[in-house]
C-alpha cells in the first residue's frame, strides 16, 4: 500500500465523529485535522508499522495537550495532522510510545476511522 494513498484515505475520512472528544467543539471542515492525531497515527501504524511518537502541545509555554504522529520503519516521520495547529500552538518533543493494547477513550473514534479508511481503500484502484 502506498503512503500517499493511505494518507488521502485518512484525510477524506476525518469528521467530527472521529475527533478526540475534547476537540469536537473546535473541529470544523475548514480544519478537518483538528483532534484527529491519535486515531490517525494508530491507523497509519496499522498499515505501515514503525513507531508511534507523542509530543506536547504548548500555548504560551504551558502544555495544553499531547500530539501524536508516526515514525516509519525506514526512520521517516509522518505527521498527517500537524496542520491542525494555529500560530499560538507549538509542538515540542517527540518520544516513542507503545501502541495502546487495552481499551482507550478513543476506541469508538479509532474503529470508525479505521473502517472508513478501509472502505475508501477498497474503492481505490490499485496503484
Amino acid at each position: 500500500m502506498e503512503l500517499d494513498t493511505v494518507a488521502a484515505a485518512l484525510r477524506e475520512s476525518w469528521g467530527a465523529d472521529t475527533c478526540s472528544p475534547e476537540d469536537v467543539a473546535a473541529w470544523h471542515p475548514g480544519n478537518p485535522a483538528r483532534g484527529q492525531c491519535a486515531t490517525t497515527a494508530v491507523v497509519m501504524h496499522d498499515y505501515f508499522g514503525g513507531s508511534l511518537v507523542m509530543g506536547e502541545v504548548l500555548v504560551n509555554g504551558a502544555r495544553v495537550d499531547f500530539h501524536w504522529w508516526n515514525r516509519l520503519p525506514d526512520g521517516r516521520e509522518v505527521d498527517l495532522t500537524i496542520g491542525q495547529f494555529g500560530p499560538h500552538e507549538s509542538v515540542v518533543g517527540g518520544t516513542e510510545v507503545e501502541r495502546p493494547t487495552g481499551p482507550t477513550r478513543l476506541d469508538a473514534q479509532y474503529a470508525l476511522l479505521a473502517a472508513r479508511v478501509k472502505a475508501r481503500l477498497a474503492e481505490s484502484p490499485p496503484t
